[in-house]
């Protein structure tokens, strides 16, 4: 893994409309090919949609970028967004 480019890495989705998806749900591309695995999932009451967390491949992961998450059969839209979901408020003094 050291000396070479890895060949997944942690992805963060916004559901953007649909059921949340979960642990062991599909990521697709846009042409429908299966490019990742949903590793945790569900509703952000904070943010008020789904979000998930998984791994695909890097160059799937800039944020903006539309994908698929395959739940209960049906391919819903997500976007791929930057981590944290929610910013944190506070300083760290020095």
């Amino acid at each position: 893994e050291l000396s070479g480019a890895p060949s997944r890495a942690r992805i963060a989705l916004k559901v953007l409309e649909g059921a949340p998806a979960r642990e062991g749900a599909v990521i697709v591309d846009a042409a429908g090919a299966e490019v990742g695995v949903v590793t945790s999932g569900g509703f952000s009451p904070t943010l008020g949609h789904p979000i998930a967390i998984g791994f695909a491949p890097p160059a799937l992961c800039a944020p903006g970028r539309r994908l698929g998450v395959v739940v209960r059969g049906r391919t819903w839209p997500v976007e791929t967004t930057d981590l944290p979901f929610v910013p944190h408020r506070y300083v760290r003094r020095p």
